[in-house]
């Protein structure tokens, strides 16, 4: 069956005016002003948005899709999200990962649950490797999981400036960068370390030691949670102009007094004129967030969702930020980074994740690859096991 979508305001990121586009297979396989004829033996299902805007689906590149560690004891550990959490959010395409529990919670896990998501319609890859060092792995190190697991894309997130970390040393974290670099040349794969940032004083030391003292690209290193403190922020906003993506995390409203809302990070970036295809936004979806005294000991918990990635791209509009320049922060930049060479734009070869908004800057409808799972805020398509 062929999808003719018509009178739709195309943002691919960049603004395209009134547009139609014809999806077959899951891929967009027509995008122009012209709307397309069909002979009447062909079966076309024709959605007319009425000139509401439509744009490329959410990466969400951090995202705990086997549920969080539980850092208050085994009863606190976070069950995996359900395809309804991503997809009423908007995400179209997910990166799994592992955080503090790398132990109960490994590699085979992960990638099964990958596997998993992928059944049900969704785009999902994954890391290898967690906070610590020496990294979890299925195949014994971190370049053979990413040479000769198909799903997993790079290592992460391995922990820096964290009282949970394993406090690494240089030495070790440019033998793992070496590791995620080269197996990345063998396939093609974008071969990062993905690096969670604590609240620890030493920020993003390590990171600009390491490129210092080592050939790697910058490209390699990749930080997250880089908002959750101001000074670490202003410290991450330099480091892209070393050519390092920093990847900023959407907070839960009033989570982190600290640090910056994903909002106010990224306007605050776009206005001081850094590198606007160095930053982009994830949810940290189905991880704990945890709040620590100076001794270590959990003062609160809450956790995370995907949702956060749609209530931080709203607020973003609200603010007038241009469409143009936030959208990316969420598609083109991180597919881009990632090496995700169909995914995060709308064109022509593309896959067809797409996004219809309200009038309001929320999310009313979600296609994931050709597949609309929510319709005018139905929710169509359901994970196996949700009511």
């Amino acid at each position: 069956m062929f999808e003719l979508i018509t009178n739709a305001e195309v943002y691919a990121p960049r603004s395209l005016g009134i547009q139609n586009l014809l999806i077959c297979v899951g891929k967009i396989v027509y995008l122009g002003e012209r709307v397309p004829q069909f002979d009447d033996s062909l079966s076309v299902q024709i959605t007319d948005l009425d000139g509401a805007r439509l744009i490329p689906g959410f990466i969400d590149a951090h995202a705990h899709i086997t549920g969080g560690g539980g850092e208050a004891g085994p009863s606190t550990r976070v069950p995996p999200p359900p395809l309804s959490q991503f997809t009423r959010a908007g995400v179209t395409s997910v990166v799994g990962l592992l955080g503090t529990d790398d132990l109960t919670r490994n590699t085979q896990t992960l990638l099964t649950q990958v596997m998993g998501l992928r059944e049900e319609g969704l785009s999902a890859w994954c890391y290898t490797g967690g906070y610590h060092l020496p990294a979890t792995t299925l195949t014994e190190s971190v370049r053979s999981d990413i040479v000769n697991l198909e799903p997993v894309i790079g290592v992460g997130e391995v922990a820096l400036s964290d009282h949970r970390s394993s406090q690494p040393t240089r030495d070790e974290i440019l033998r793992l960068a070496s590791e995620a670099y080269v197996a990345g040349l063998m396939t093609g794969k974008a071969g990062i370390v993905h690096f969670h940032l604590g609240d620890g004083e030493r920020r993003l030391s390590m990171i600009r030691d390491c490129l210092e003292q080592s050939e790697i690209p910058s490209r390699v290193f990749n930080p997250t949670h880089v908002n959750r403190n101001k000074a670490l922020f202003e410290e991450a906003c330099e480091l892209t102009a070393r050519g390092c993506t920093v990847d900023m995390t959407a907070y839960p409203a009033d989570s982190n007094d600290a640090g910056w809302s994903a909002e106010q990070a990224a306007a605050r970036y776009l206005e001081k004129g850094f590198d606007p295809q160095k930053l982009t936004i994830s949810s940290d979806g189905g991880g704990c967030l945890p709040k620590f005294d100076a001794q270590g000991e959990m003062l609160e918990m809450d956790f995370a969702k995907s949702s956060a990635l749609a209530i931080t791209f709203k607020a973003m509009l609200d603010m007038d930020l241009p469409m143009a320049s936030i959208l990316p922060l969420m598609t083109s930049n991180v597919a881009d980074l990632l090496k995700f060479h169909r995914k995060g734009r709308i064109d022509p070869g593309f896959d067809a994740d797409l996004l219809v908004l309200d009038d309001s800057h929320g999310i009313q409808s979600v296609m994931v690859n050709g597949v609309w799972h929510v319709k005018q805020g139905e929710q169509l398509v359901k994970g196996l096991f949700e009511e």
